[in-house]
């Protein structure tokens, strides 16, 4: 095994451009692929965190009565998937209006009644929060007496799903491409090398050298390659992970969202994703000159 590894090793410094091209490429690859990934997760966990605290405000209409006000909050409270519901009057709500508005307060001083109805403001279950259970939910309160409007952020919602969906389709493209991208190139570093070794490799066959014997030091070229690709690429994603991830916690605080990297197992993951390559270019390129 050692004297594998020093073969190897001694491959890659005696075609160190070749090799540094191909881990270069490799750590590219790595790093795009790894920071659409790491903003995936963290837009997936803001995601998760803003379906926590789904509302849904139910508007009632102005001449509501006491009675029927009490009645719909019980049919609220009865109605599967709701944790929580609160009623919110027209007063605090033009008062709530007012202190966010703060400096335009004045434009709602001459206001001669409040035009804002009554509402309850319903929190639903975790369970309750994926876009198709909201938007069911939705159109039973609409049907409740008493009940003028419902407004819960359908559009926001289903362009935030489709947005993932898409998302996940790039995603995965993306991968593939590079992929295939790396495992070319690792596989034509590794061909250039036993094109320039082609007689030192002959005469090892004549002299009855096995062909696993030949082949398992460029295994262990690609497998290094990809590793210390992945290594770089990660390093770098990391790097700016550490530089710009501070900019947006302060910001994403106030949401309770912590931005956070791969853990240590995705990054094992992605390492051995990038071994993986250049264990391939290596096959590839192996298989083609032997048959020539």
């Amino acid at each position: 095994m050692i004297f594998y590894t020093r073969r190897a090793v001694k491959d890659i410094l005696e075609n160190r451009f070749l090799n540094v091209v191909t881990i270069i490429t490799i750590a590219l690859s790595v790093l795009i692929v790894s920071a659409f990934g790491l903003f995936f997760l963290n837009a997936q966990d803001m995601f998760d965190a803003w379906k926590k605290g789904v509302r849904i405000m139910v508007y009632l209409a102005p001449d509501t009565s006491e009675a029927q006000r009490l009645d719909t909050r019980y049919r609220l409270q009865t109605i599967a998937g709701i944790q929580s519901v609160r009623f919110i009057s027209k007063e605090d709500a033009l008062d709530l209006m007012k202190a966010r508005m703060q400096r335009q307060t004045s434009l709602l001083d001459n206001l001669r009644e409040n035009p804002l109805p009554d509402a309850f403001e319903v929190t639903l279950v975790t369970e309750s929060n994926s876009p198709e259970k909201i938007e069911f939910l939705a159109q039973r309160i609409e049907g409740l007496p008493s009940v003028s409007e419902v407004e819960y952020g359908q559009q926001w919602i289903d362009r935030f799903a489709n947005f993932f969906n898409l998302f996940k389709l790039v995603g995965y493209g993306m991968g593939a491409m590079f992929f295939m991208a790396t495992v070319f190139i690792s596989a034509n570093t590794i061909r250039l090398v036993l094109y320039s070794r082609r007689e030192e490799i002959h005469i090892m066959r004549l002299v009855g050298a096995t062909d696993n014997f030949i082949r398992f030091p460029f295994y262990l070229e690609g497998l290094i390659q990809g590793l210390s690709g992945g290594l770089i690429g990660l390093g770098m994603l990391f790097s700016a992970f550490s530089a710009i991830g501070s900019q947006f916690e302060q910001t994403l605080s106030a949401e309770m969202v912590a931005i956070r990297f791969f853990s240590m197992g995705t990054c094992a993951a992605i390492l051995g994703a990038g071994m993986l390559t250049g264990l391939l270019g290596c096959f590839f390129s192996l298989k083609q000159f032997v048959k020539e």
